[in-house]
């Protein structure tokens, strides 16, 4: 006696499978039917039939099958062998393994994203043990938005503090105080900075992360700049973070430095957000080593070159004309790199050239500390070191926008803004250096930059 299978497939397979096949008799409303030849027929999937032939199967349509059907009832239902039968049942139990199969595969992508999430989340809690301090931002504030800018920078920021401050600690012998600070308006920052040291007269290195709204004053700085700034009621939110460290040394041959990496984000009236970097790395001497002036300035363009060619000579350029004593004549150092309002090619682009300028902090200076440590100097060296902090001293206080901006902004926190002055500076009256010595020469320099690579 020959055994009848009638089973048919239909575009709501993919619904089944995206069920994970869960009762697929029921779900596509069909049965699976093994009868005698004169017995009745019902289709497993219906719009559509898969015909079986032997021990082959082929899909066919309704619209194809409908004349030869109907031939075929006059003849008698279509008999299939035994095999043929079972051949039928297994296309079905293919089609149930492969259910179990995307099921699976659904399932070890959500278990790979999961486990991927939790790297990463894991990965945020062993940079900040690497820290001198917990981040200002909560851990778990920070985990759950690991993706955005605020986070990358806040972290970035931290660690380049960690490594500078521990690379300065080696060198010199002391032990930076790590003081933590509260921003009643929003945010707050850690202040390290290490007093009287071995090498080190003063070494601060502050990283400060706030929010609020911008004052008048502020706001009015940055449109001095060129920025359109449109805020809602009058109001406009910001978030800002960033770091930013300066050494001076003892000893007259070793010089000071200076960099500051920064954040900035403006949340407008529409509910858009406006956002750039800025920051740069700059050396201030009190005597020209040329070999010195080298190694700071190709350490800062090789960074700058990895991103494009230009970065170094603009930047370079811009460093030159932004730390000018306008009411000395003079530069206040030998330069190095400087950019502000960066918001272009793309956020993730010019994030990573911030932190490849981040990188430099410690090669491209402590060589020339440990090339200088034990340099002999004398009394007039000391005190045209001294005079030489006082133009410093009378740039940050006139000229510098991070201090004009933190002295405009309410809860500012004083200590930590001025934490870049010296412990010592001295004025003379109508002091100038005679020529040719190697004080003239300085001065030369700062009056004319030149360019070291």
């Amino acid at each position: 006696m020959a055994t009848i299978v009638h089973f048919s497939a239909l575009s709501t397979t993919r619904l089944c499978l995206k069920s994970h096949f869960k009762g697929l008799a029921r779900s596509c409303e069909s049965t699976f039917i093994l009868s005698g030849s004169r017995g009745p027929s019902q289709p497993l999937l219906p719009g559509r039939r898969w015909f079986s032939r032997g021990t082959g199967v082929r899909f066919m349509s309704h619209g194809t099958a409908g004349g030869q059907s109907a031939g075929r009832s006059r003849r008698g239902a279509l008999a299939i062998s035994g095999a043929a039968a079972l051949t039928a049942a297994a296309a079905v139990a293919g089609l149930l393994a492969n259910g179990n199969h995307f099921e699976r595969a659904e399932m070890a992508t959500r278990i790979s994203g999961a486990v991927e999430n939790r790297e990463q989340e894991a990965e945020i809690v062993e940079r900040c043990r690497r820290f001198m301090s917990a981040p200002v931002t909560d851990i778990s504030v920070l985990q759950s938005r690991k993706e955005e800018m605020r986070t990358k920078m806040e972290l970035l920021i931290m660690e380049t503090q960690a490594e500078f401050c521990k690379a300065l600690e080696e060198v010199d012998g002391g032990t930076f105080k790590v003081d933590r600070w509260e921003r009643k308006e929003g945010g707050g920052g850690i202040s390290c900075v290490m007093q009287d040291g071995k090498v080190f007269e003063k070494a601060g290195v502050n990283v400060s992360v706030v929010s609020g709204y911008l004052t008048e004053e502020a706001a009015k700085q940055m449109r001095s700049r060129g920025k359109v700034l449109k805020g809602k009621d009058g109001k406009l939110p910001f978030s800002a973070m960033g770091v930013s460290s300066v050494i001076h040394p003892k000893n007259p041959h070793i010089p000071t430095v200076h960099f500051n990496y920064r954040y900035f984000e403006i949340e407008e009236e529409d509910g858009s957000k406006q956002w750039w970097f800025g920051g740069g790395t700059d050396l201030t001497p009190v005597y020209i080593d040329k070999e010195d002036a080298f190694h700071f300035h190709n350490t800062l363009k090789e960074a700058c070159d990895k991103h494009h060619p230009q970065y170094y000579p603009d930047f370079k350029k811009w460093c030159d004309r932004y730390f000018f004593v306008r009411h000395r004549g003079e530069t206040r150092g030998i330069g190095g790199i400087f950019f502000d309002d960066l918001d272009s090619p793309g956020q993730e682009e010019a994030f990573n050239f911030v932190k490849s300028c981040a990188r430099t902090v410690v090669p491209c200076y402590l060589p020339i500390v440990y090339k200088h440590l034990n340099d002999s100097f004398t009394d007039e060296e000391k005190d045209w070191q001294q005079i030489r902090r006082g133009r410093y001293v009378e740039f940050n206080l006139v000229y510098d926008r991070g201090v004009k901006f933190g002295l405009a902004t309410p809860g500012s926190r004083i200590e930590s803004i001025l934490m870049s002055l010296p412990l010592t500076a001295r004025w003379e009256y109508m002091q100038e250096p005679d020529k040719g010595t190697r004080e003239a020469e300085m001065l030369e320099v700062l009056r004319n930059p030149k360019e070291w690579v």
